[in-house]
């Protein structure tokens, strides 16, 4: 045989061995799976796609009769595959956005407690403060009270007191005019006599 008819026979049999294309499809699948973090719960199951790669990368040399058919479905496997790991991702994508905008929504009601929190306590503290202003001008009143109470009473006893003074000094003169005169007081007599 010469170096024509080694290629007319390699030539022949590259048709039906063409497997050359499909190792790049699984270089890209598995280039578009390495960014997709599995979650941590669930480990992927690696093994099925390395023995997939496996049976495209080095097909078995007695099943060589349906190249085709099982290429094809190789390639629909990895097609299935391929597309499942994309819906994973995207189920995954969905889930963070949920917990993303459920823990936005919980900051912002956590915030706004806390702005209603310090403007009932500042309202607190502004009737606290109101209370304390009342509590001391009433004080005040009172203490004022108090002092024209005292006052009032100390003008009552210097009334008394004057009164007083004035019925002692009339006593005085009428008792003196008594005296000068001889005379006994009628009204005491009337008291004391009979």
């Amino acid at each position: 045989m010469g170096e024509e008819d080694t290629k007319k026979v390699e030539a022949a049999a590259a048709p039906e061995a063409a497997p050359a294309p499909l190792p790049e499809a699984v270089k890209d699948v598995a280039e578009e799976k390495a960014p997709i973090p599995p979650p941590a719960e669930e480990k992927p199951d690696d093994s099925k796609a390395l023995a997939i790669v496996e049976k495209v990368e080095n097909p078995p040399a007695e099943k060589s009769t349906g190249g085709s058919t099982e290429r094809d479905a190789a390639l629909a496997k990895l097609e299935s595959e391929k597309r499942l790991s994309l819906i994973k991702a995207w189920e995954e994508n969905e889930k963070t956005k949920a917990d993303n905008k459920a823990c936005k929504k919980l900051s912002s009601i956590t915030a706004w407690e806390n702005s209603k929190k310090a403007s009932v306590e500042a309202e607190l503290k502004r009737k606290e403060e109101e209370l304390e202003k009342k509590k001391a001008e009433y004080a005040e009143k009172m203490k004022n009270k108090i002092a024209m109470l005292h006052k009032a009473a100390e003008e009552k006893r210097a009334m008394v007191e004057a009164k007083r003074g004035e019925e002692l000094l009339k006593a005085e003169e009428v008792a003196a005019k008594y005296r000068a005169t001889g005379l006994a007081p009628k009204k005491l007599l009337g008291c004391f006599g009979a």
